[in-house]
């Protein structure tokens, strides 16, 4: 992403001009894009003119739009590899999309104020924001992590399963599934089973290897990793099956890669949600996202032997941040886009209903990330395009590492005796003021 321009005063009141270039630039926008911010950026549109002598002439032009948004959409190419392996083989159309819908708010010659219009966000196309609450420090924080230069994608990851395989490509805040292949291998049985089992395997790293050499990019100096990944060991036989596969074709590019970057990862399943394993392992760790996967680890641990010191839910978290007991939050950027967590399996994201956009609730976890940063405390934002980030969903969103002990039974009953002082005191004034 291109930082164009900037300006944002101390009170977040301001605009910011960006340059989307790839996928993970559009997930960006749309983290930061939200119902009733402005929007100005170039669109197409259907023109009709009418001539002298009654002809009309129609023309598809091209203009910048200034909206204020009320409903936002993203879509990545996973959700299509979800659905079919053999849909755009050459992978062609590896693209998210993002729709901003709205009304223009700036008059155009073609386009009169008030008309509804849905804007279809294109890379190297400058995009402007002014967003209505201000930007706030999570708002600004996205912006200065999508503008440092050399981001893409960190590790390309083949999860394989007997027959059957997933090509992923993962970077710092999005795991995108590029691909799947699957071959039905029978089992081996008499002579003749055995022969059509060696036939079916044949097929399947034969289709493997060209998939692999489709859609990962192996040759990208900024891939850290190429990540074989399955459980038993098919992991193995792929890893061989391609570098051997590799030298016949004399491919010297691919098995270089291979043997500086190739690593093997048992994993316990051979479906896409077993990344997750993949990002705890160790020879991962320089990868950025990786922090992700081993702080959720650490969390679970900490359930598993110290509960009283692992927090989740957003009432829970919140009574431990005003004691000062968190030592790291994990939150998810869903949180901050006020997105219903059904819509994270297909893939599809966008706003439920008008409740799911009130501005408090981004406010309120806005305040809860600078609260624990503020006590010295360390605030990771899970992205929930990556497994880490969907596991982190399945309990809320929002966790807590505490930096000491707290029983939640213990914590509910203060604040509940508190709450009945408060109306007490409340009620002693009602009576002397009716007195």
């Amino acid at each position: 992403m291109k930082l164009i321009n900037k300006y944002v005063d101390k009170h977040g009141a301001g605009h910011v001009t960006l340059r989307p270039e790839d996928d993970e630039d559009m997930w960006h926008l749309y983290n930061l894009i939200q119902k009733g911010d402005s929007v100005r950026a170039p669109a197409i549109r259907r023109v009709q003119k009418t001539s002298t002598t009654g002809s009309i002439d129609s023309q598809r032009i091209r203009l910048n739009l200034t909206l204020k948004v009320t409903n936002v959409e993203f879509s990545s190419y996973s959700a299509a590899a979800e659905q079919s392996s053999s849909t755009d083989p050459t992978g062609s159309n590896n693209s998210a999309a993002l729709q901003i819908a709205g009304r223009v708010i700036v008059e155009n010659p073609h386009v009169k104020l008030g008309a509804f219009h849905t804007l279809d966000i294109e890379a190297n196309r400058d995009v402007r924001i002014e967003k209505m609450d201000g930007w706030d420090s999570v708002a600004l924080s996205r912006v200065e992590e999508a503008i440092v230069p050399g981001r893409g994608a960190e590790v390309g990851a083949i999860v394989c399963g007997e027959g059957t395989a997933a090509f992923c490509l993962l970077s710092e805040h999005m795991t995108l599934v590029t691909h799947r292949i699957s071959v039905p291998i029978p089992r081996k049985a008499a002579a003749t089973g055995s022969s059509q089992h060696e036939k079916a395997l044949t097929k399947f790293y034969s289709t493997l290897y060209d998939a692999f050499i489709r859609h990962i990019p192996f040759g990208n100096a900024g891939l850290k990793a190429i990540v074989f990944a399955s459980p038993g060991w098919t992991r193995d036989s792929v890893y061989e099956y391609v570098m051997q596969e590799a030298g016949k074709r004399n491919d010297k590019a691919l098995q270089r890669a291979l043997k500086e970057k190739g690593i093997r990862i048992h994993i316990s399943s051979p479906h896409v949600h077993s990344l997750v394993e993949v990002l705890k392992s160790p020879e991962l760790k320089e990868t950025k996202f990786a922090r992700e996967g081993l702080t959720l680890d650490k969390f679970h641990k900490m359930l598993a032997t110290d509960e009283l010191r692992a927090w989740y839910g957003p009432k829970h978290v919140a009574l431990a941040a005003e004691r000062g007991a968190i030592g790291t939050l994990l939150i998810s950027d869903e949180l901050f886009r006020y997105v219903c967590a059904l819509y994270l399996r297909a893939q599809t994201y966008k706003p439920f209903d008008d409740r799911a956009s009130d501005p408090g609730t981004r406010k309120k976890y806005v305040a809860l990330v600078e609260e624990v940063q503020q006590k010295g405390g360390d605030a990771v934002i899970f992205s929930s395009m990556h497994e880490s980030g969907q596991q982190l969903n399945l309990l809320s969103g929002i966790a807590a590492i505490l930096t000491f002990p707290l029983d939640i039974e213990v914590v509910e009953a203060e604040e509940k005796e508190e709450e009945d002082q408060r109306k007490k005191r409340e009620m002693e004034v009602d009576e002397k003021e009716e007195g």
